[in-house]
C-alpha cells in the first residue's frame, strides 16, 4: 500500500518523458495583468449590487461592501506574491498548501477547484455568455430545447437548450484554441480583457458625466448613511435593523456577492511556468491587477448610485443593475449595450478559466493526484488532455438540470454547486495565505525574492476578514454552507481510496 504522505521526491526519477516540463514562457508582465484583471471581471459586477443593496439597506452601507473585500484581496495578492516567488511553477495555490502543510491539504484544493469552483465558473460563464447573446437572438433561450429535460430522478433531469448548446459550444471552443498553444490564449485574453475595462471605464465615465442630471441618484448622497425600509430577512425576523450584532453580520454576508466578482484574482499563479520571470512578473501582476479592478468596481457602484435611486438599485430585474442605469442614460439602447459588453465580459473570463484551470491539474497529474494522462503535453507544448478533461466536466455540468417538483421548475445544477462552495473557497484561500506564516517558520532559509510587505499583519488582516465572513455563512446560510464541508470530505475519501490502491501516477517534484 502506498503511503498518501510520502515525500513526492522519492519517484522523482520514474516520471514519464511525456509529463516533463516543456511549457513556454510566453507571458509578460502586460499580459500578466490582463490575466488577473480578465479573470475576475465577470458578470458579477453588474448584478450582485442589487442583492447586496437588498440585504444592506443603504449607500454608504453598498459602497462599503466593495470597499472592504476590495482591501481584503488586496492583502491577500501582497501575500501571494512572496508564495508566487518562493515556489515560481505552475500550480499556484495548490503548491502552496501542499508544501506548507501536505499534499492532502493540496489535493483537497485541487478536487474542490475541478468537482465545482473552475468548473463551475466555466460552466457558469458559459451560460451568461449565451444568455446575454440572446438578448439578440431570441432563438438562443432557456426555454427553446434541442432535447428537452429528460429526467433522471426525481430532481434532476438532462436537457439541451439552445442556451445550452451555445455554452457547450463556448467550452469547446477555448478548450480547442487555448490547446493551439499559450500564445493564443495570451492574445485572446489580452484583447478581450483591454475591451472589458474600457466597457467598464465607458459605463463609469457616462454615469458621471450624465447621471446628475439624466438620472435620480442625487438622493442617494443626500441620504447616504439613511437606511432604506426595503431590506431582505437573512433568517426570519432577522434583518440589518435588528440589532447591532445583525448588522455586522449581514455585511459580512453580504460580502460573499462583492468577494464573488473578485474572485479568480490568484488564477495567474496557476500559470507560473509560462510567465516570463514569474518571481518578478506575479508579484507585481497581482498586485496591478487586483489594485485596478478593486478601483473599477468601486466606480461602477458610486455610477450606479449616481444615476438611479437606492430603491431602484435593489429592484433591479433580473438583478441588472448596470442595465438599468444605462436605460436611464441612453433609453432604448442602453441595456442592449451592457448586453453587449457583459457577453463580451463572460467570454473573456471564461477564456481566462479554461486556460488557468487546465495547468493546475497538470501540475496535480505530475504529482500523482490526478489522471496520469492530465500530465501530458501536446505538440504545441499546452496540456492538451487536461484542457479536455476539464471540457468534459464542465459541459456535463451544463446538461444537468435540477427540478423542481412543486413549481415544475428546471434550475441549473451548477448554480447550486457554486453556492455551496463558497465557504470552501474561502477556507481554502485562508489556508493559502496562512502558508506565508507556516513557511516563515519551517523554511527560514528558502530563498525570498519578494517578501510581503508589513507581515504579518498583512496576511493576517485576510485571514481575519475570511473567518468573519466563513462565520457570517455558517450562522445566516448554514443550508448553503454545510455542503461545502460534505464536498471536502468526500475529497478526503477520494484520497484515501488514491492510497489504498497504490496512486494513479508516479509522483515528480517538478
Amino acid at each position: 500500500m502506498t503511503d498518501p504522505t510520502e515525500d513526492l521526491a522519492e519517484r522523482a526519477q520514474k516520471v514519464p518523458k511525456e509529463a516533463g516540463n516543456n511549457l513556454k514562457r510566453e507571458i509578460g508582465l502586460f499580459d500578466a495583468v490582463m490575466f488577473v484583471a480578465g479573470s475576475m471581471v465577470g458578470s458579477g459586477i453588474f448584478m450582485v449590487s442589487a442583492d447586496m443593496g437588498r440585504l444592506l439597506g443603504s449607500p454608504s452601507l453598498l459602497l462599503s461592501a466593495w470597499i472592504v473585500p476590495g482591501l481584503f484581496v488586496l492583502c491577500a495578492a501582497l501575500a501571494f506574491g512572496e508564495l508566487a516567488a518562493m515556489y515560481p511553477k505552475t500550480g499556484g495555490m495548490y503548491v502552496y498548501i501542499k508544501e506548507a502543510f501536505s499534499p492532502l491539504w493540496g489535493f483537497l484544493q485541487g478536487w474542490t477547484m475541478f468537482t465545482v469552483i473552475q468548473s463551475g465558473s466555466i460552466t457558469a460563464d458559459a451560460i451568461a455568455f449565451a444568455r446575454w447573446v440572446g438578448v439578440f437572438v431570441p432563438v438562443i433561450s432557456d426555454t427553446n430545447y434541442i432535447v428537452h429535460p429528460i429526467h433522471i430522478s426525481s430532481g434532476y433531469a438532462v436537457s439541451l437548450s439552445t442556451v445550452q448548446a451555445l455554452g457547450v459550444g463556448c467550452i469547446l471552443l477555448l478548450a480547442w484554441i487555448n490547446s493551439k498553444g499559450v500564445k493564443f490564449g495570451k492574445i485572446m485574453q489580452s484583447a478581450f480583457t483591454t475591451i472589458n475595462l474600457c466597457t467598464m471605464l465607458g459605463l463609469v465615465a457616462l454615469s458621471l458625466l450624465l447621471g446628475w442630471s439624466k438620472g435620480s441618484g442625487m438622493l442617494n448622497f443626500r441620504h447616504f448613511w439613511e437606511q432604506v425600509p426595503t431590506v431582505t430577512e437573512v433568517l426570519p425576523g432577522v434583518t440589518v435593523f435588528t440589532s447591532r450584532l445583525a448588522l455586522y453580520g449581514i455585511f459580512l454576508l453580504s460580502l460573499r456577492g462583492s468577494y464573488f466578482a473578485y474572485d479568480s484574482w490568484a488564477n495567474i499563479t496557476m500559470i507560473a511556468d509560462e510567465v516570463r520571470n514569474p518571481a518578478h512578473t506575479i508579484p507585481v501582476s497581482l498586485v496591478a491587477g487586483t489594485s485596478l479592478v478593486g478601483l473599477l468596481y468601486l466606480l461602477c457602484n458610486l455610477a450606479y448610485l449616481v444615476v438611479l435611486p437606492f430603491p431602484q438599485i435593489q429592484s433591479a430585474p433580473y438583478d441588472r443593475v448596470a442595465a438599468a442605469a444605462m436605460d436611464v442614460l441612453a433609453p432604448g439602447v442602453g441595456s442592449s449595450l451592457v448586453a453587449l459588453g457583459i457577453a463580451i465580459t463572460t467570454f473573456g473570463c471564461l477564456n481566462a478559466l479554461t486556460l488557468s484551470g487546465s495547468r493546475l491539474y497538470w501540475q496535480m497529474a505530475r504529482d500523482g493526484l490526478f489522471f496520469p494522462v492530465a500530465a501530458r503535453l501536446n505538440k504545441n507544448s499546452v496540456p492538451g488532455w487536461a484542457l479536455a478533461i476539464q471540457a468534459i466536466w464542465a459541459i456535463l455540468l451544463t446538461l444537468l438540470r435540477t427540478y423542481n417538483p412543486e413549481t415544475k421548475r428546471y434550475g441549473d445544477l451548477y448554480t447550486d454547486l457554486l453556492s455551496y462552495v463558497t465557504l470552501a473557497t474561502m477556507f481554502f484561500e485562508m489556508l493559502a495565505i496562512l502558508a506565508v506564516i507556516r513557511l516563515r517558520r519551517t523554511r527560514p532559509n528558502q530563498p525570498r525574492p519578494y517578501k510581503v510587505p508589513g507581515y504579518p499583519w498583512v496576511p493576517l488582516c485576510f485571514v481575519a476578514g475570511a473567518v468573519g465572513i466563513m462565520v457570517a455563512l455558517l450562522v445566516f446560510s448554514p443550508a448553503t454552507s454545510w455542503p461545502s464541508v460534505l464536498i471536502v470530505m468526500a475529497g478526503a475519501l477520494v484520497y484515501w481510496l488514491r492510497g489504498r490502491m497504490g496512486g494513479w501516477a508516479p509522483r515528480p517534484t517538478q
